[in-house]
């Protein structure tokens, strides 16, 4: 058995107004799958080349095997993976992955957001959400999220949050059938002494 101590701030659920976020449980498969086949062409070209069609990557018995895998890393201290949930409805997952503690305490942020639901600043609330516990119970200190320049409503995102550009990483991740450049953008703990929560509703228009 891990030491939980070797992984502060997991297990977790965090929620503001209509967001919510969880770890991955076995009863999301169904909406998962769902959710996921539905937005094939709003997310393909930004996720990992994979072997085989979009739908057999995406069946209820695939995410499960997903879930196992990536809770064998939270409970290792590797990773603190959400699923989020909007008005009670799957709506995407954000993961702070590569956790890495000891004198760096750093981890690599990613998420996903149902097209349903973009253009309202939840996708934003979320990962805000997720940065903040990793700044407080999680005791990390540097979050990286790592977004092709294409990928403009990404890019945005993390900007608003106040994440800063630090450079690009050529050829990058082999990502929809190429190797891609990514930007790499960083936020740390000291960059939000308010909270990024708070930096997200301070550009929420009223």
């Amino acid at each position: 058995m891990v030491d939980p101590s070797l992984r502060p701030g997991w297990p977790a659920s965090l929620s503001w107004g209509p967001v919510e976020l969880h770890p991955p449980r076995r009863r999301d498969a169904e909406e998962w799958s769902r959710v996921r086949l539905a937005n094939e062409a709003w997310l393909a070209p930004w996720e990992p080349t994979a072997v085989g069609p979009w739908a057999a990557r995406h069946t209820p018995g695939a995410y499960r095997a997903m879930r196992r895998a990536v809770l064998r890393r939270a409970a290792m201290g590797l990773s603190l993976p959400f699923v989020v949930r909007v008005e009670g409805r799957f709506a995407g997952q954000v993961t702070i992955d590569n956790v890495v503690r000891g004198a760096l305490r750093s981890g690599n942020l990613g998420y996903w957001m149902d097209r349903a639901v973009a253009g309202r600043g939840l996708g934003s609330l979320a990962v805000a959400l997720v940065c903040d516990h990793a700044f407080g119970p999680a005791r990390l200190h540097r979050l990286q999220a790592d977004i092709r320049p294409e990928n403009a409503p990404s890019r945005g995102l993390v900007r608003r949050l106040g994440f800063r550009h630090e450079g690009l990483l050529r050829r990058y991740l082999d990502i929809d059938g190429d190797w891609r450049d990514h930007d790499t953008f960083a936020l740390l703990a000291e960059d939000a002494p308010g909270g990024v929560v708070a930096r997200w509703r301070s550009r929420v228009p009223r």
